[in-house]
């Protein structure tokens, strides 16, 4: 991707920074010619991105740190990077399989909804160094909207 404009922030694995991120990747977002729906898909899959580093990635422990980047190329894609240094996932194949969890009392889910609103996820995983979930969306450009 050839980059147009990028943020990058890192903050706390506590829950109260969920909202934190997804705002601030939505608001990054709006840039893009997109639909507040559109929005609203990726603010979901950077809620989901960033609870499952601070559930399985550091299993609840508020003080440490997930590093987020936000990419915006010129051809009108969008590219998500969530970055923690935990415990990483053992078989990124089997985590991603749908409604399955490391955590018997959850869905699982967290994959298949970036997957579905996503068109590119992947996911870097190197245990007890942590993981990387990098997520990609394209967009049309303003001038193919017009046609």
């Amino acid at each position: 991707m050839n980059v147009k404009n990028y943020v990058r922030f890192e903050f706390f694995s506590c829950p109260e920074n969920v909202s934190f991120a997804r705002s601030s990747v939505g608001a990054f977002a709006a840039q893009l010619s997109c639909t507040l729906n559109d929005i609203e898909e990726i603010k979901l899959v950077v809620s989901e991105a960033v609870s499952n580093s601070i559930i399985h990635g550091y299993d609840n422990r508020p003080n440490e740190k997930i590093m987020v980047t936000v990419s915006i190329g010129y051809d009108n894609s969008l590219e998500i990077a969530v970055e923690d240094f935990g415990k990483g996932i053992e078989d990124v194949e089997q985590a991603m399989e749908p409604a399955f969890s490391s955590d018997a009392t959850r869905m699982g889910m967290g994959f298949t909804f970036m997957k579905s609103f996503m068109d590119t996820v992947n996911v870097i995983s190197e245990v007890d160094k942590g993981t990387t979930v990098r997520l990609e969306r394209r967009f049309a450009l303003a001038s193919e909207t017009d046609a």
